[in-house]
């Protein structure tokens, strides 16, 4: 449950539901296994899995999302290679050439054929809704699998106005400063990795690990013109993290600091030791978002239509 990946939106507006209504309306768009002949499904389910009973899960205030994705797997050679022995057989015996649209047409037959005996592969994606900060904060390492999810939020609740997290200064510029001549200001700290990138189209790339990045072989780069699009950072004594330039952020580690307040929890009471760990994690996260727009300059408000 503890997030790796955070893609963060800022409501226009609040979700002005219960959490009742919430409850109900998620419901209708819960997730169930595909059928014999479903390539796919997309839906709620419950965030405590097996331990829970809810669709969502609240903790001061907090509201915590799953949504569950099923794709049934169709190797690509499996299905090319039963299309051709029919196209095969079909050129045999008509003696004449199998059209495309014919080909497509018995694509689908041969897909609708094997289904039923597909392999299923499984995903979650978890969100929470965070009211007192308006904020949906995605564990997504990627938009589209984010947007997935608040496609899915705005068709259940009827309308949800969004629009990614974004500060007043260009991050990417802020980020080559710090590279360059600026750190960044207390409580973050630059660690060990970077990417550097050319302006140019197909550009050059520098991929630093294990690297001071305060250093005049870097310097040397951005003064050529090379910019910073992904930086390794610290904040206080929480958690790891690379920032990325379009502020999304990756690789998220807590700290033992943080993670040994697990160690007063019962193990056997899974609910509990469920509840405390979102608490945990939401709370640092509540601290840890403000102060890293406040680094990048501010954060920029604009209205969703």
């Amino acid at each position: 449950m503890w997030f790796k990946n955070l893609i963060v939106y800022r409501l226009s507006t609040p979700i002005e539901l219960s959490e009742d209504e919430l409850e109900t309306r998620l419901e209708e768009f819960a997730y169930r296994p595909c059928t014999s002949q479903e390539k796919s499904k997309y839906g709620w389910s419950k965030p405590m899995g097996k331990h829970g009973q809810s669709l969502l899960h609240v903790t001061d205030g907090n509201i915590l999302l799953c949504a569950k994705k099923e794709d049934k797997m169709l190797p690509a050679s499996v299905v090319k290679e039963a299309l051709d022995e029919k196209v095969e057989l079909i050129e045999n015996e008509t003696s004449r050439p199998v059209k495309k649209k014919e080909k497509d047409a018995l694509k689908e037959e041969i897909e609708h054929s094997l289904l039923p005996r597909a392999f299923s592969r499984l995903g979650t994606t978890f969100a929470y809704i965070a009211p007192k900060m308006g904020l949906i904060i995605v564990d997504a390492s990627s938009h589209n699998k984010a947007e997935d999810l608040l496609a899915l939020l705005r068709k259940s609740i009827g309308s949800l106005a969004v629009l990614p997290m974004q500060s007043k200064s260009l991050v990417e510029q802020t980020m080559t400063s710090w590279l360059s001549d600026e750190i960044p200001t207390h409580p973050f700290e630059l660690l060990e990795e970077a990417e550097l990138k050319s302006p140019l189209e197909n550009g050059a790339i520098i991929r630093c690990k294990n690297q001071d990045l305060i250093c005049d072989e870097l310097k040397a780069h951005i003064e050529n013109g090379m910019f910073a699009v992904k930086v390794g950072m610290q904040y206080a004594e929480s958690l790891t993290f690379i920032l990325n330039e379009d502020l999304t952020i990756k690789r998220v580690k807590f700290t033992d600091v943080v993670l040994e307040q697990k160690d007063d929890q019962d193990k056997e009471d899974k609910a509990a030791c469920f509840d405390a760990d979102f608490a945990i994690m939401a709370g640092e996260f509540e601290q840890f978002i403000p102060a890293l727009l406040d680094v990048l300059g501010g954060e920029e408000r604009t209205s969703a239509e």
